[in-house]
């Protein structure tokens, strides 16, 4: 994407009114109940249509609780509107959400705990400014929680894990949702690397495989920092998310 549309969708979140949901006092039993009403697909039902969602609620909560009281930094790669950030924000109040979208003009939501940085995640020098000033500021080092919520495509999915992993806190989750995209959808396998499923085995019984993106060096990187891969199907034909966790 060239300057100049980033520039404008940049601008137009900067001026375009948005929800605060500081002000919603209205409180939620679940972190389903929150997806549903921010109207995030992740819910078992998507508000926005009625119709089934990916329904990660479960395994999130499962994969999570441990986390329910702490102060959490947590960075969501790919967030739309914001709805998933909102419900996240909700159900971990102690925390911080930092946000990162080619377009977020699309984002409806604002919070104190919420931060939004529209920016190309595989722009390293931009990121990498951006994330050092973020740790600079708040006075921290790495995120409790990385989400890849991101466009899908396998060239995408396998760059952010390369290159977001190594920002991961000690036993923090490093979480990929929707990741069989490139084995359901041509347009999504838009490179020539195994498939992500494909990667996760060899991730887990600690197996070099060919990549042009994730080199020995990283491989051996990621073999020392897993401590666990766990996948789960949603709802839907094309729902899978994963969450890894490391040591």
């Amino acid at each position: 994407m060239n300057f100049f549309s980033l520039f404008k969708r940049n601008l137009i979140y900067k001026f375009k009114k948005k929800i605060s949901i500081d002000e919603d006092t209205d409180e939620k039993k679940s972190l389903d109940d929150l997806f549903y009403f921010y109207g995030s697909d992740k819910a078992n039902i998507f508000r926005l249509s009625n119709e089934k969602g990916h329904g990660y609620s479960l395994f999130y909560e499962e994969q999570l609780q441990h986390f329910k009281k702490k102060e959490l930094k947590v960075l969501e790669i790919g967030s739309y509107a914001g709805a998933s950030a909102a419900a996240f924000a909700k159900y971990f109040p102690n925390s911080d959400i930092f946000c990162l979208d080619i377009n977020i003009s699309n984002f409806k939501y604002v919070s104190k705990n919420i931060e939004v940085f529209g920016v190309d995640v595989k722009n390293e020098e931009k990121v990498r400014s951006i994330l050092e000033d973020i740790f600079k500021i708040k006075g921290f080092k790495g995120f409790d929680l990385i989400i890849d919520d991101g466009s899908h495509l396998l060239s995408d999915i396998i760059y952010s894990l390369n290159f977001f992993f190594k920002y991961l806190n000690y036993k923090g989750i490093y979480v990929i949702e929707d990741y069989k995209f490139p084995n359901y959808f041509k347009r999504n396998k838009d490179c020539d690397e195994l498939l992500v499923d494909q990667i996760l085995v060899n991730l887990k019984e600690k197996k070099h495989f060919l990549s042009k993106v994730i080199n020995q060096d990283n491989q051996r990187y990621l073999f020392k920092s897993i401590k666990s891969i766990d996948v789960f199907k949603g709802n839907l034909d094309e729902s899978n998310i994963c969450f890894i966790k490391k040591n």
